[in-house]
Order: structure tokens, then sequence, then C-alpha cells
């Protein structure tokens, strides 16, 4: 029996976000502040006042989930975690989780990445869209008849809900498409650019400057990257699959079934939401779920 640790990405910040562990933990406090000074503006206060619509900021939204994320990790037990994977954004908190990274140099990479990506999201307009009870093969074939649009798999989240990614135009003819070959549903999703997808480019360019001069620490635990879905813990590898990322798709079902297989029986998931939870039930029925949030 091994217990694996997971962490959300982006989509599952709310409101008042933190405030608590804030108001009533002076270790919670101290990173906090922390994170306010390395960011230079005082993100603690958008997560704790800030509105729906202020959260949905890019350069906001993924310093504040893994800020969220990381410090309900630290300030709760001694967790001793048999292993580790992230969901997108959240695979920057599975690397300070298995101390491959510090909680300073993955909220630096974090910041950055954010910025990036909101950049290439200006430079192409693109989009996602989830596309629910269609076979994984017949969506991938879908996207591949799309020839003179960009459309990709992004996200195998779990059987039957997969999300795609691309230009607007390539994401319209997608969906059209999607229902067409029996889809129970095609639905372009409220977010401000195509995630892991080749118009990522120019930010996974700016990213990877950044990853490679800075220290990656040999693991105290594998994770299980997005990239490959495989227990990584060589730390050039861990870099090189951090930059692939971002053009990438986010293989969730695929890290689920291989950490089953590699003898993991609880996943408990750290941070704000449920989501992931969620998907690992799917994906595999009798897993124990647990969420630290």
């Amino acid at each position: 029996m091994k217990h694996a640790f997971i962490f959300p990405g982006q989509g599952s910040q709310f409101p008042g976000m933190g405030k608590e562990l804030y108001e009533n933990n002076e270790k919670a406090k101290h990173y906090f502040e922390q994170a306010n000074s390395l960011l230079g503006f005082r993100i603690s206060d958008i997560m704790f006042e800030g509105t729906a619509e202020d959260l949905k900021k890019t350069n906001v939204t993924q310093p504040a989930i893994f800020l969220h994320s990381i410090i309900l990790y630290k300030v709760g037990d001694d967790f001793q975690p048999d292993m580790v994977a992230g969901h997108s954004l959240g695979e920057f908190t599975a690397l300070v989780a298995n101390n491959t990274l510090t909680f300073e140099d993955a909220l630096r990479l974090v910041s950055l990445r954010a910025n990036a990506m909101q950049k290439a999201c200006e430079l192409n307009p693109s989009t996602m869209a989830a596309v629910l009870n269609l076979d994984e093969a017949k969506v991938e074939e879908i996207c591949a008849s799309i020839s003179d649009e960009v459309v990709v798999a992004a996200n195998y989240n779990c059987p039957g809900q997969l999300v795609i990614s691309g230009s607007i135009r390539g994401i319209e003819i997608a969906c059209e498409r999607m229902k067409e070959a029996g889809a129970k549903r095609a639905l372009v999703l409220p977010v401000g650019g195509a995630f892991h997808s080749p118009l990522m480019e120019p930010a996974k360019k700016e990213l990877q400057s950044a990853i490679e001069d800075t220290l990656f620490s040999t693991p105290i635990c594998p994770i299980y990257q997005n990239v490959n879905a495989q227990a990584v813990s060589d730390p050039l590898a861990i870099k090189q699959n951090l930059i692939d990322q971002l053009t990438s798709p986010v293989r969730w079902t695929q890290s689920v079934l291989q950490m089953q297989d590699d003898g993991a029986t609880q996943f408990t998931e750290v941070g704000p939401g449920n989501v992931l939870q969620g998907l690992v039930k799917k994906i595999y029925k009798e897993a124990i779920t647990n969420g630290i949030n």
C-alpha cells in the first residue's frame, strides 16, 4: 500500500482562499508574507478579499493556487509521500512536496510561467473545449483531421473526459465534428488560451531558460509527470519534462493508472477544491481518496 499526494491546477481557485490559514497559523502567515515579498505585490490580499474575476487573471491564478496548495502541505502533518503528481500547474507544487524545488524557486517559476502563458495567449487568440463521452482515439483522430488549424488533445482527465486545445476556429470545427461523432457534449471553455498545445511555444521558450538555470535536487520520492505519465526521479529528466509540459498534453488518466500499477492505494489531494479526487475515482474505482483543503 502506497500513499500518493496530488496537487490541483488552474480552475480550482475561489475567493477567500487561504484566509483562514493565514489568520490561524503563524507558519502559514510567514509563507504568505514571503510570497508577497518575492512577487512584488500582495497576492494574499487578492486571494483573501478579491472577487472571482480578480482571481481569474493568470498572473494571480497560478501563484494563488500554488501558494494555497503548498502552504497547506507545509503546515500539515509531517507527510511522507511514496509518490507525488500534479495536474499541469500542480506539478510545480508536487516538486516542492518531494523536495526537488525550494518554495522560493518554485514560486518564481510559477510566476514567470503565468506571465509567459498570458503573453502567448495575447499573441495567438485561442481557446480550449471539453469533450465528454467520446473515445480517446476518436478525439485524437478528429483533431488530426483538422489540418489547416491547430487542434490537439490537451488534457486526458479521466475516461470519457478530454479537453482539446487550439485556435478559435479550429476548436469550433472540432466541437461540431465531435458532436457528429457521438460526443455527449463538446463545450468551449471560458479560458484565455490554448494551454498544452503548440500555441504555447513562445511561453515554453521563455520558461526553458529559467528552468535550466534553477537547481533541481534529487527528490525524496518519484513524481509522475504530465508529459510521460511515468515515475521520474532524475533531476535532469524532471527539468526536461517540465519544459515540455507547456506544449504537451496532461496525461492524468495515464498517470493515475501508472501510480496504481506501482502500488498506490491512497490518494490525498492537497489544495483548493476536490476535482482531482473525483477524477481519480473515475480512473481507479477502488482507490481511497481524501483531501486537505
